[in-house]
């Protein structure tokens, strides 16, 4: 009995149909803009930390001392971390742009029972941004 049930469990793996499943590239995601604007703004969060993380530095060598400042100062003006902080900036704005461009998603605002348009939403968002950058160019600049 028990050689009959493992004669028909042979039999039946080997006929058994193998699943259909297409061969799709590790990179599928790099010809579809939506997807690859996620997987950008992902990525961009390492760069958003990176800015605080340098912010708590450069906050730390002010408090040290001038000269812990001007040590500071000077491993900023390395080439290669004027190049990633280049990249960690347009990281940054691309992953504020993105994020006040979902608002209108996250929040749904209804006035007398019409939907709110998006731009209502999120333009508040980009005119105080320009508006703070504004004063602290101002402030940097005088």
């Amino acid at each position: 009995m028990v050689e009959k049930l493992e004669a028909e469990e042979k039999a039946y793996t080997l006929y058994h149909p193998r699943w259909f499943r297409p061969r799709v590239s590790t990179y599928w995601w790099l010809g579809r803009w939506p997807y690859l604007k996620f997987i950008l703004r992902e990525l961009s969060s390492i760069f958003v930390a990176w800015t605080v993380v340098l912010m708590l530095l450069a906050i730390a060598s002010v408090e040290r001392g001038p000269q812990a400042w001007a040590h500071f100062l000077a491993f900023m003006r390395n080439p290669l971390m004027v190049a990633i902080n280049v990249i960690g900036f347009l990281f940054v704005v691309f992953h504020t742009v993105t994020w006040f461009n979902l608002t209108p998603h996250a929040m749904v605002v209804r006035v007398r029972g019409k939907r709110v348009p998006g731009l209502m939403l999120s333009g508040p968002n980009y005119v105080l941004w320009i508006a703070i950058s504004a004063v602290v160019a101002w402030l940097l600049m005088r």
